[in-house]
């Protein structure tokens, strides 16, 4: 009966070893990536923006990519060489 206990004990054990490792490796895979696939290219209000992170390029993405967080929780890829959305982030900085 032991030994039963025992099996069932390191079965868990495996699985939930790889349950985990599986959630590290997806995490890791989707950082090594670019986040935007898309940019919003039509101007809108700076106020209409509350988070805002700009991501700089590496090995995971040649270019640089700012992504904002909209006061309605909706995530928006910019593109950073459009001027009006270096006026933004101006803006936004100095807030």
């Amino acid at each position: 009966m032991t030994s039963k206990l025992a099996v069932a004990f390191l079965a868990v054990f495996l699985l939930s070893g790889a349950l985990c490792e599986a959630a590290v490796l997806s995490r890791t895979a989707a950082e090594l990536r670019c986040q935007c696939i898309s940019t919003h290219s039509k101007p809108f209000n700076p106020r209409l923006i509350r988070e805002m992170r700009v991501i700089e390029s590496g090995p995971h993405c040649e270019k640089s990519e700012i992504v904002v967080k909209l006061v309605n929780g909706q995530e928006v890829c910019l593109d950073p060489t459009l001027q009006w959305v270096q006026i933004i982030v101006q803006i936004f900085l100095k807030r």
